[in-house]
């Protein structure tokens, strides 16, 4: 098994990213702001951190491709009314758990899904919860096999990503990305939400062999 790339205990030493940074009004420039940003989980004593390196948004009320659209309120969108930087979990096909980053004040309702992220430690960790023997693309570059990896369930939706004992949180670790890195493209899945089907609101790093192969999506 591939050792870690960092030392996970590593990750306690940075501070997590402040409500300011989830509270913008754009989530679209914070999609592509959390690109590059670490992703770290703490779960029975195991630390797993990953790079975000693929981000889609998705914006209430106008945007029919959001789960909240025209402020659709509902057992599972409930969580994007919060204020941003609470974690919105929801199941898709009995199967998959899908993270996502509520931005923006609370009643808003817009959302960031973490569709991809790289490794970095916690590795042995993630492997056994996706039942894999080495490390391989699989392991992390979906939204689906993300959340596994990292421990993250439906059970988590409505976490404080700010709060002290949050065991899921997001840092700043000092990694710069160019704005020429950022590729963007159009959502997946989402073919039901007519004319919003084509927002080019799927952003990713280019040329990282992590971002997902973009075959579909729970949305």
């Amino acid at each position: 098994m591939q050792s870690d790339l960092i030392p996970p205990e590593n990750w306690l030493d940075h501070p997590r990213l402040t409500r300011c940074f989830y509270t913008s009004a754009d989530v679209v420039a914070v999609a592509k702001k959390l690109l590059g940003k670490v992703l770290v989980t703490q779960f029975d004593q195991q630390i797993c951190a990953a790079r975000v390196v693929e981000t889609e948004a998705y914006r209430a009320p106008d945007d029919q491709a959001c789960h909240a659209a025209n402020n659709r309120r509902t057992a599972r969108t409930e969580t994007m009314f919060k204020a941003g930087g609470h974690a919105y979990v929801y199941l898709v096909y009995g199967l998959h758990h899908l993270f996502n980053v509520v931005t923006y004040r609370e009643e808003a309702a817009h959302a960031v899904l973490i569709r991809a992220v790289e490794p970095l430690s916690g590795i042995t960790t993630m492997l056994e919860r996706r039942g894999l023997t080495s490390v391989k693309t699989q392991l992390t570059a979906g939204p689906g096999v993300l959340s596994k990896a990292m421990g993250i369930y439906r059970r988590h939706d409505g976490s404080d990503l700010c709060a002290a004992d949050s065991p899921i949180w997001l840092v700043e670790d000092g990694h710069r990305l160019a704005p020429k890195n950022i590729q963007t493209g159009t959502r997946v899945g989402v073919d039901y939400a007519g004319a919003d089907a084509l927002r080019p609101w799927r952003f990713s790093i280019r040329g990282n062999t992590w971002v997902s192969k973009a075959k579909g999506s729970g949305r």
